[in-house]
């Protein structure tokens, strides 16, 4: 007969020495499965003993990552109850084609690594004493088609559809122009890039690195111009995509209207290594309420560098190709690159004078998610000098309607000689100004801008001595930039001088919040000079985007702010080269000399000289009005109800 007391002694050690194992926290999920990107899932925890304010929760995909390299995090005490050791959050999720796995964790004061900072300089969570974890779950269908967007080809009649999938297999664009009979078909091509791709790191990390899927690029074919086609992509074997709509180009409609940004990123519905951009979402919501309003009208996106804000965390791209699909899929959606997705310390052309203008701002993606997830009109490319694919889309252009849009890269050689600057050059002295009177030139970093962006003065030099000329010249109407995270509204200029040349708009303000001052007074560094200067015509600090309207005649360019969807600043540009500041011209004098005719490059006098001299016999005509006017009143109010004057706000 066996003695009871080694039993009972093994009870009481249990009972005492080892109290937690009794109740061990415990932590559900609200599902198990989930249907598409962007489904919620809801965690609920109980039994934490003794909670603590910096108690959290990772997120974790594949589950097996290590412990350290979670997606996301979230404190428990974002539930209202987590003081009684019980509660819950719920997170939308998106498809990144692998299972997940939700952990708790407790941490405390004295266990937090002052060197392991996010880019807000918080400390990042330490996964050192595991409470509880969930089960794996997934996406019933973890491979099918996600992340759909358009782009145009270039050509008539065509338009290319790109999404993601997690399978290399066979898939086609099913598109007709009756949702309920989409009869022609085209497959896709497929392409993935790997991490010994990247370049530096994070992007070449583990943690940073998670399987991007298969890129998956098809081009629906003789699309008749004007009409709304309807279209799904994927295949029977792996699953469908809903159906989606867009309305085909038409180039003889005689009308452009453009949606245009810079900067703008994503959100996330947790905290993770970076900074993510929440006010992206307004963005994308009012582009949608405009887009909408459009009916049968064809329009596009233009993102002009500074896409995802991804820096080498390859699920950040997940989440803004989920965050702009309700747009993208509707409307082709165009890019250039930016700092953030390309820069990085042995990128190819870094010249001595812009040894600080580059620096790791790519997180070592060298442009290469940038190059497989769009595909660009035009066949631009450069090595990256590594076993990395070239880095593509880098500078293009195509006719949209009556408007010639052009793209630039200002991260790869565009100096006199570069294969850039010939394309440039080519493009521009060849536009048929006839078929499309306006020319509207994009690139990321400003060619001008009053903001203190220090680092950037030598690249800026360079663009003024070797692109400016060739914009002026060629009478390029609208020239638009991001990289500062304002907008910036400028006369038409030409050598910071104001009278002739393209308007210059600085358009950065989609999402990005993170911006120096405005250029700072020389006695007084923290504090922006005021009056600004009379080149910079607006400028405002609302997040927002901007929208093109064109006709034969007019092009307006407007600027809505996130706070409201309104119009907060309209400029219009009429074809023969007149500018009118809303509903007032607005004629602005050379400030080298008020003596110098404005001459374009076939050497007539500009329009603004003639506007000039009409302005100023009306101005004497309407002086005995308002004098007489203002006689008779105290006082008059003078507003205009069609513009709101947003603040300008000054912080970093």
């Amino acid at each position: 007969m066996n003695s009871p007391i080694p039993l009972l002694f093994l009870f009481f050690f249990t009972l005492f020495i080892h109290p937690s194992i009794s109740k061990s926290p415990s932590l559900f999920l609200s599902s198990n499965s989930l249907t598409k990107s962007n489904n919620s899932v809801t965690i609920r925890w109980s039994g934490v003993d003794s909670p603590s304010q910096l108690d959290w929760l990772g997120i974790y995909t594949p589950p097996n990552s290590s412990l350290h390299h979670y997606i996301g995090y979230l404190y428990l005490n974002t539930s209202s109850t987590w003081q009684s050791g019980s509660g819950s959050v719920t997170i939308p999720l998106i498809n990144l084609r692998s299972k997940y796995k939700i952990r708790i964790f407790r941490w405390t004061e004295s266990e937090i690594i002052p060197t392991r900072q996010d880019h807000d300089n918080n400390p990042l969570p330490q996964p050192k004493h595991l409470l509880a974890e969930t089960e794996e779950f997934e996406y019933e269908q973890a491979h099918g088609p996600d992340q759909i967007h358009l782009a145009l080809t270039g050509e008539v009649g065509e338009m290319r559809v790109m999404f993601v999938s997690g399978h290399g297999k066979k898939s086609v664009v099913k598109y007709g122009l009756d949702s309920g009979r989409m009869d022609h078909a085209v497959e896709t091509r497929v392409g993935r890039y790997e991490r010994e791709d990247m370049c530096d790191s994070p992007a070449n990390q583990s943690v940073g690195w998670r399987d991007p899927g298969f890129i998956h690029d098809g081009v629906m074919i003789n699309l008749q111009p004007g009409r709304r086609y309807f279209y799904k992509v994927g295949s029977d074997s792996e699953g469908w995509s809903n159906t989606f709509d867009f309305v085909s180009p038409d180039n003889n409609s005689g009308e452009t209207i453009a949606f245009l940004f810079g900067d703008m990123g994503t959100a996330t519905p947790y905290n993770t290594y970076i900074r993510t951009q929440d006010e992206s979402i307004s963005t994308i919501k009012w582009i949608a309420r405009d887009i909408e309003a459009l009916g049968e009208k064809p329009a596009l996106i233009s993102h002009i560098g500074d896409i995802s804000y991804a820096r080498g965390y390859s699920w950040i791209w997940d989440h803004f190709f989920n965050q702009i699909e309700p747009v993208a899929s509707k409307v082709p959606y165009h890019v250039c690159i930016g700092n953030h997705e390309y820069d990085w310390p042995m990128q190819p052309w870094k010249p001595d004078w812009a040894m600080y203008v580059f620096a790791r701002d790519g997180g070592g993606e060298c442009g290469i998610p940038y190059s497989y997830k769009f595909n660009m009109p035009g066949n631009s490319s450069e090595s990256t000098g590594t076993r990395a694919p070239p880095t593509r889309n880098l500078y293009y252009s195509f006719d949209f309607g009556v408007v010639h849009f052009v793209y630039l890269s200002t991260e790869t050689d565009f100096l006199k000689g570069s294969k850039q600057y010939k394309f440039l050059k080519s493009d521009l002295e060849s536009v048929d100004r006839v078929k499309t009177p306006f020319v509207v030139v994009q690139g990321h970093r400003p060619m001008y801008t009053t903001s203190n962006e220090v680092r950037d003065r030598p690249i800026r030099e360079k663009m003024l001595e070797h692109l400016e000329p060739l914009l002026v010249d060629n009478k390029v109407n609208l020239a638009l930039w991001g990289h500062v995270h304002r907008y910036e509204r400028f006369c038409p200029i030409n050598n910071y001088t104001c009278g002739s040349g393209p308007v210059h708009v600085v358009i950065g303000m989609a999402g990005q919040d993170w911006q120096p001052i405005w250029e700072p007074r020389p006695n007084h560094l923290t504090v922006p000079i005021f009056p600004q200067p009379a080149r910079s015509v607006y400028r405002g600090g609302e997040f927002g985007y901007t929208k093109l309207i064109a006709n034969r005649e007019k092009l307006t360019f407007t600027y809505i702010g996130n706070h409201d969807g309104e119009a907060h600043d309209v400029v219009e540009i009429l074809a023969p080269g007149e500018v009118i500041n809303g509903e007032i011209t607005k004629i602005v004098t050379n400030e080298a000399g008020p003596s110098e005719n404005v001459k374009g490059k076939d050497g007539k006098t500009s329009v603004l000289w003639y506007v000039q001299g009409a302005g100023l016999i009306l101005f004497c005509m309407l002086v005995g009005y308002f004098i007489g006017s203002m006689s008779r009143k105290k006082k008059e109010g003078v507003t205009n109800k069609d513009w709101t004057p947003v603040k300008t706000t000054e912080e970093t």
